[in-house]
């Protein structure tokens, strides 16, 4: 249901569908995720999928598409209702910073839905050790607007490496940078993304020699760079059958809408969220690791009115 759901978001979004995306009056809200291998396209289409079940007189379409940055220009243009954002890069549209720079974002959250662990996953004959071992190096910083690419330029400076210099850059999604890791076309690549993610799953199922290094040593300068935005974490060795756990920086992952949606759907969108949340776990497990105590603190973006009225009691 979710692959048709996609196939008709991608017509939808390039204009061919009869009724287009954003019409909140036809009943038709779009959700816009990330790369099809990656958690967003997952916990965005367990999301879609509650809405159309439960939502009366609506049906959600889930659009696969670049990751945080596109979902935030897409929700600008009105091609998506409803966007999945990395914390940090909804705090730039916010502020009118970087991509936004020209154009600042009127958002509005829902929910802190869960935390994006940052993979540095490199390959095993690459000689790369730690972050400023990638000088020179074939280094993919995962699709253009994405939130990866966004958190991976920021570690590179961090490390003392100039993105456009330093390493041989490509942007590519997870399935294509996967496959140039599997083949050696790729010596490194940075994903972030909620745990387990498909593509790095099966990047380890294939046999692959690829080692997981740590990013805990960028944190210090991320800190200083752009305070209380990053945080320590970890990707459990259970997460992909890794010798040991993998200390990494963390960003939280926002559910965002336009400052101009009503506030009774806002309220009933992020009600949703915790009424099914059975539901949505079984879409993806990061579904279960929300708390509503911490769901609504949701930092540079403020929460929709309709959102506040529900953890308010209201």
């Amino acid at each position: 249901m979710r692959r048709l759901l996609g196939a008709l978001a991608v017509l939808a979004l390039a204009g061919c569908a009869p009724e287009p995306p954003g019409d909140l009056r036809a009943g038709h809200l779009v959700v816009g995720t990330g790369n099809t291998t990656g958690v967003f396209y997952q916990v965005g289409g367990a999301y879609a999928d509650v809405i159309t079940a439960h939502l009366s007189g609506f049906e959600a379409i889930v659009a696969p598409t670049a990751g945080s940055a596109d979902n935030l220009l897409r929700l600008g243009q009105g091609d998506v209702d409803i966007a999945l954002t990395f914390a940090d890069v909804a705090a730039d549209a916010v502020r009118g910073r970087g991509t936004f720079a020209e154009s600042p974002r009127q958002l509005r959250a829902l929910a802190v839905v869960y935390q994006n662990y940052t993979h540095l996953v490199v390959r095993a004959d690459a000689r790369i050790k730690s972050p400023a071992d990638l000088r020179g190096k074939r280094v993919s910083t995962g699709t253009v607007n994405s939130g990866t690419e966004f958190l991976a330029l920021r570690l590179l400076r961090a490390a003392g490496l100039d993105p456009d210099r330093d390493i041989r850059r490509v942007s590519l999604s997870l399935s294509a940078t996967t496959r140039g890791l599997e083949d050696g076309t790729i010596d490194a690549t940075f994903w972030s993304g909620g745990l387990p993610t498909v593509g790095i799953t099966e990047l380890v199922g294939s046999g692959a020699r690829v080692s997981f290094l740590p990013l805990d040593g960028l944190l210090p300068e991320l800190d200083r760079l752009f305070p209380a935005t990053y945080a320590a974490g970890s990707i459990p060795a259970s997460a992909y059958g890794l010798p040991g756990d993998i200390p990494t920086v963390s960003v939280g992952n926002l559910v965002v809408v336009d400052a101009a949606m009503p506030e009774s759907l806002a309220h009933d969108l992020t009600a949703l969220i915790f009424e099914h949340r059975e539901e949505l776990v079984a879409g993806h497990p990061e579904w279960g690791s929300m708390l509503r105590d911490n769901a609504g603190r949701t930092g540079v973006v403020p929460l929709h009115p309709g959102a506040q009225r529900f953890y308010q009691g209201g």
